[in-house]
């Protein structure tokens, strides 16, 4: 294994403090089962709550479950221990705030009936239309 130099311990060490400082991290997490909301607190001073069946890893758990919720590390992500799930705050932020290019990445992984009918019913006219070739 290659050791590592001084100078990359620096560079590391910086890029680390500037991630601390530019990326969303949690200070604190609250369950409320009387609303069924999640609500993190930011180093920032911001907040953002979310219902907690909106995350799938969530869903159909009991308000013990779900009220059993630790900060992870220096606030980057939130563990529920009952449940065996960890989500990172930066993810938790784009699944529900999500951007335009995140939001269409998800949306290729949506499944229904109504998809796999229209799926199927491309493949009978001979799937998609083949590109132009440019030569």
């Amino acid at each position: 294994m290659a050791e590592l130099t001084d100078a990359q311990i620096d560079s590391a060490l910086v890029r680390g403090a500037r991630t601390q400082q530019e990326e969303p991290r949690a200070l604190s997490v609250l369950y409320a089962p009387a609303d069924g909301r999640v609500t993190v607190t930011l180093t920032n001073g911001a907040s953002f709550a979310f219902p907690a069946g909106l995350v799938r890893e969530l869903q159909g758990a009991s308000a013990a479950q779900l009220s059993d919720v630790a900060v992870l590390g220096r606030g980057y992500g939130l563990r529920w221990e009952a449940l065996d799930v960890d989500l990172t705050v930066p993810g938790l932020l784009a699944d529900i705030f999500g951007t335009r290019s995140h939001m269409a990445r998800r949306a290729g992984q949506a499944t229904s009936e109504a998809k796999a009918a229209a799926a199927r019913a491309n493949g009978a006219r001979g799937g998609r239309p083949r590109t132009a070739k440019t030569a």
